[in-house]
């Protein structure tokens, strides 16, 4: 089994930051591709960005520029270092990945973090 526990959520007045860390633990043989995803109130969830295993990062338009996906591989934790936040960046923060055990790759999603952010 694998888990996937987020941290670092909270409240924040706008034009703050807040660091959100997931950290994977379990029968993980190694991980692909990281993610972090939100689901605003009344929204379905969608993407924020994503990191491979080699670094390469995909972002969501609205937090280009402001928001950094990282990882550490040996400790298989992906963080989002949220900067310049919004109100409308408030909602549960998911983290996902692609992990690998042995041979069979499945994923996984966290319990979710929240986020809110006040105007």
């Amino acid at each position: 089994q694998v888990q996937l526990v987020e941290s670092g959520g909270g409240l924040v007045q706008a034009g703050g930051s807040l660091r959100l860390s997931c950290a994977a633990s379990g029968s993980i043989f190694s991980i692909n591709i990281m993610g972090w995803y939100r689901q605003a109130p009344g929204q379905q969830r969608g993407l924020v960005a994503t990191i491979t295993r080699g670094g390469r990062t995909n972002y969501a338009d609205s937090v280009k520029g402001r928001f950094t996906i990282s990882r550490d591989n040996a400790k298989n934790t992906v963080y989002l270092q949220m900067n310049s936040l919004k109100p409308e960046d408030t909602g549960v923060y998911y983290c996902n990945a692609d992990v690998y055990i042995d041979q069979s790759l499945a994923n996984y999603w966290g319990q979710g973090t929240q986020v809110t952010v006040s105007s």
